[in-house]
């Protein structure tokens, strides 16, 4: 039997009708017999083309305020049967079951429903049943009907039925049947994600269907893929594609800049996903020029990203820098102008988007799954564990160190006096080595660290960093605490007349 299969009837039920005209025009010229229901049966008529209601084949009408229309022996016989098995074919003879070559179904819009913050009941009825099933069947028998499920396939299959004078080769099935079933196991887990809510922790649904190919990954001999919905986070006003790595220093930059989204203008430029200047000034250009006399060697081709409006004078500053990508919620026209002249750079608009309360990640043959750290230490969370009490000063300059620290690798020591990131040690397999690499980076750009403050990630086992940091200058310290030998570390600070507070969160960032 031929692999190759002129469509000669076809069961069109579909919940959106754009694009569909062509689609039912093209059949009817090549003298398709189509069957349909409800909305998509008068959608035909109104086109003047003839079509036969299912209530016709199956001799029932549609029940249950239209939970029930499709689903019934005659309908998914004609879709299910092996054209190719004696036993089928005398079975569709003997209950006068028509042939169904063609499947074109579109399903409710679940998702759509559930984000736009339906009631339960409406969403329920979102839930497709008919349509899920006769996309499965559909799929099922690729080798004998073909299935669109979903509009982003009608021109596709209107190429197909043109050029091939409306027949499919077994190719052609199976490529649909693949794209139908990548619809309903999407579909599943959206339902399933709905539902479960926080019922089953240990099971984990995750379906993407905005896939986009990459230049490469991390290094160019690595693929690369990107799977989300980046046009809603952003608005892209100029530049090249986003690589790999420029995603995953956006997705950095996004985070860290999110801890000081109430505070006042705040500029950070990152580099390889971590923080390498940060201020907060009065004014956007100010906290510019700030963050970038943190570490001018390391900003060149870094991440630059604003919690407010990037107006003319900044952007005449950051267009002196060589940098891959620029963020703010906001632009001045002149602005985008100027950063617009060199060609390759990446201007983008951060939209407001809530991001994932879940961190993914591949670990071994496995997944790691965790809840997104919402943590961030503030004023209340402080608890002074020291004979010196930090000033007010001292306390702002804590909680602003320590923003930065749970956005940074671990093991990690920031420095920060003023509203000012003065350095970092980043990444380190030893805190005290973490510890000296903030200190030497400082001195490299002339900053002196008498009346800094300094953060940590996690608790000092022994009281060696307090000690280096108080000879280096450090006069606050802010820590989780936790250690079994907390008690070293205060006692030398209490010795030194050295601040030191307890937040009580611990903030690894592996």
């Amino acid at each position: 039997m031929s692999t190759t299969k002129k469509i000669q009837s076809a069961l069109i039920s579909v919940f959106s009708k754009d694009g569909l005209e062509p689609i039912v025009r093209q059949l009817n010229k090549q003298n398709v017999t189509i069957y349909s229901t409800g909305g998509t049966e008068d959608f035909i008529k109104n086109l003047g083309i003839n079509v036969i209601p299912v209530e016709d084949v199956t001799s029932y009408p549609s029940i249950l305020g239209g939970r029930v229309k499709t689903l019934h022996p005659k309908i998914f016989g004609g879709i299910l049967n092996r054209q190719d098995n004696e036993s089928d074919v005398q079975q569709m003879q003997e209950f006068d079951i028509p042939q169904i070559d063609l499947v074109i179904v579109d399903l409710y819009p679940f998702e759509k429903t559930v984000s736009s913050g339906a009631s339960d009941e409406v969403i329920i009825e979102k839930i497709d049943i008919g349509g899920i099933s006769l996309i499965r069947a559909a799929a099922k028998n690729f080798k004998d009907t073909a299935i669109v499920a979903s509009v982003e396939e009608y021109g596709l299959l209107l190429d197909l039925i043109e050029s091939q004078y409306g027949a499919t080769t077994l190719e052609n099935r199976k490529s649909l049947a693949t794209k139908a079933f990548n619809v309903t196991s999407h579909y599943d887990a959206a339902i399933f994600n709905y539902f479960n809510k926080n019922e089953a922790e240990t099971v984990l649904k995750i379906s993407e269907n905005n896939g986009q190919v990459l230049r490469y990954g991390e290094n160019p001999h690595q693929k690369g893929f990107f799977f989300g919905d980046f046009e809603a986070m952003f608005s892209k006003l100029h530049g090249k594609e986003l690589s790999y790595n420029n995603l995953l220093d956006v997705d950095a930059a996004v985070n860290l800049i999110g801890e000081f989204k109430n505070n006042n203008p705040t500029f950070a430029i990152l580099k390889h996903n971590n923080a390498c200047g940060l201020a907060t000034r009065n004014t956007i250009l100010d906290a510019y020029n700030v963050a970038l006399a943190c570490d001018p060697t390391s900003a060149f081709g870094g991440v630059l990203i604003a919690n407010a409006t990037i107006d003319e004078a900044t952007a005449n500053e950051i267009n002196k820098l060589f940098c891959e990508v620029v963020i703010a919620p906001n632009y001045d026209e002149k602005a985008i102008a100027i950063l617009s002249e060199k060609k390759n750079r990446i201007i983008l608009v951060q939209n407001q988007v809530e991001l994932p309360q879940k961190n993914v990640r591949t670990c071994l043959n496995g997944i790691l799954v965790q809840e997104r750290n919402n943590i961030t230490d503030n004023k209340n969370d402080l608890k002074t564990v020291t004979e010196t009490v930090p000033s007010e000063q001292e306390i702002e300059d804590l909680i602003f160190a320590s923003k930065i620290c749970k956005n940074t690798k671990s093991n990690t020591i920031v420095f920060a006096k003023n509203g000012t990131l003065i350095s970092s040690g980043t990444g380190q397999t030893s805190r005290v080595d973490a510890l000296k690499q903030a200190i030497e980076k400082a001195h490299t750009f002339g900053f002196g660290l008498k009346g800094a403050v300094m953060a940590s990630d996690a608790f000092f086992p022994f009281p060696d960093c307090v000690e280096i940091a108080h000879l280096a200058g450090i006069s606050a310290v802010i820590q989780p605490g936790g250690s079994i030998k907390d008690e070293l570390s205060i006692d030398y600070c209490n010795e030194n007349k050295v601040a030191m507070v307890f937040t009580g969160t611990r903030h690894f960032k592996h």
